[in-house]
């Protein structure tokens, strides 16, 4: 059985029960559609085929999870006893790869209540003084581990290992534990989606997810393939929020008309730019006021570059010389450039072939801006979104892309994050790395 947090099982239960009381009041299919999606998903956490059914087995592992053990009330209590820190350490250190990165940020509680120091990354070699550049990370070498291992308490990886091999991650591994640290793995990426082959990460992976003391992963989904695979039970916790607060709650900008993106990046070994965007370019031409924009980044058009791609730049070009599409070509966007690029669209799509989360379906749940995600990976069960049929085995299911950009056309879906769900959520999120860390620690 897949081991959910308590937090994450109370936050689906009330979920299904809030949706299936709206369903029964209004009917409505957009409310259908979510009940489904929480119901799926409850039943994959709890391991049961029938929902009613999940939910009573969901209910009952709550009721037996008392206030001894969730991990909110120990650490309320901890902070209301007079000598609390004798139940546990006032701090613990943790050797984070990477620690700059905004998801292992906002891993953490903003005002440090959650008493975790995590250590900033050291630059690597040959990297200036100013820049916050993390890759390749240095924690990843055995030599590191040695000369600091009493500068930290847990260490805990989450990417970031792309370049190391199976000996080198089972070279850290032995560092760790002959200075007797534990090993907490996020599991972010089942496939990378910058590998083309997935031989490599999946050998990492066959070193990493045994070897290490406590597993982390984002969705029930991805919780239950590494139970299927390697027998090891995997806490699932949401991934937190992307955009900063402020933004989650400035309303969204006038938007006329109605507008798809796509943003091919550079790339990506996941991504098969062309079938998504001439399926979207015959879509959106026969819808009333609509458009289609497309964004690739400086490097496909550069010769010099390891990304150039000729071919495609030319049909990408051709469309929208035709009037099929906008056509941007820019250097990396920043965040605010991001953010601002992301809020204005109605619908981004995804065109992955390949992975398994995503941060940009965070960003976008964080601005309000609707996805269509592809069905392979786990993307769904991250947060509401439109789904169609994309994968490398089985390639683009044209139909289901059409129908998910027309059902975004008429119902407007305004699937959007609040700041106060998101707040509590990062805190429960904080609370529960907390709670692992001090778990192996004991």
């Amino acid at each position: 059985m897949l081991m959910a947090h308590p937090a994450v099982l109370k936050d689906l239960v009330d979920r299904y029960e809030t949706l299936a009381l709206l369903h029964t009041e209004t009917g409505a299919a957009e409310v259908r559609r979510k009940l489904e999606d929480a119901a799926y998903t409850l039943c994959v956490t709890t391991g049961v085929k029938d929902p009613e059914a999940a939910l009573l087995a969901a209910r009952a592992c709550l009721s037996g999870t008392s206030a001894e053990n969730d991990p909110s009330s120990t650490a309320r209590r901890a902070d209301s006893r007079t000598g609390a820190t004798s139940r546990r350490r006032d701090t613990v250190r943790v050797a984070s790869v990477p620690a700059g990165h905004v998801y292992v940020r906002h891993c953490a509680d903003p005002e440090g209540a959650d008493g975790v120091v995590r250590l900033a990354d050291p630059r690597p070699n040959g990297v200036p003084s100013t820049s916050q550049r993390w890759w390749p990370p240095v924690m990843l070498d055995p030599e590191w581990v040695d000369a600091h291992h009493e500068e930290f308490d847990v260490f805990h990886l989450h990417f970031g290992f792309d370049a190391q091999g199976p000996d080198a991650l089972a070279a850290l591994v032995a560092a760790l534990r002959r200075h007797g640290k534990p090993l907490v793995y996020t599991a972010h990426d089942l496939r990378n989606p910058h590998q083309a082959d997935p031989g490599p990460h999946l050998a990492a992976l066959d070193v990493l997810v045994p070897a290490a003391d406590r597993l982390i992963t984002l969705t029930p989904g991805a919780a239950a393939e590494i139970a299927a695979r390697w027998n090891r039970p995997a806490t699932v916790l949401p991934h937190p929020h992307v955009v900063q607060p402020s933004l989650v709650t400035r309303p969204r900008p006038y938007l006329e008309g109605f507008r798809v993106g796509v943003h091919a990046k550079s790339l990506r070994a996941n991504m098969a730019v062309l079938p998504v965007v001439r399926v979207l370019a015959e879509t959106v031409a026969g819808l009333d006021d609509a458009e289609l924009a497309v964004n690739i980044h400086h490097e496909v058009d550069d010769p010099a570059a390891h990304a150039h791609d000729p071919a495609l730049m030319a049909e990408l070009r051709k469309l929208a010389d035709g009037g099929a599409l906008t056509l941007r070509v820019h250097d990396y966007f920043d965040d605010d450039q991001l953010w601002e690029y992301l809020g204005g669209l109605d619908l981004s799509v995804l065109p992955y072939t390949f992975g398994t989360h995503s941060g940009w379906l965070e960003a976008c749940h964080d601005l309000g801006t609707a996805v269509a995600a592809p069905d392979c990976g786990y993307y769904v069960q991250q947060r509401p979104c439109l789904t169609y049929g994309h994968s490398q085995h089985d390639g683009l299911d044209v139909r289901s892309l059409e129908e998910a950009v027309r059902e975004a056309y008429r119902t407007r879906p305004a699937w959007r994050a609040s700041a106060d769900d998101r707040a509590a959520e990062r805190a429960r999120i904080a609370v529960a790395h907390r709670e692992i860390y001090d778990g192996l620690l004991r």
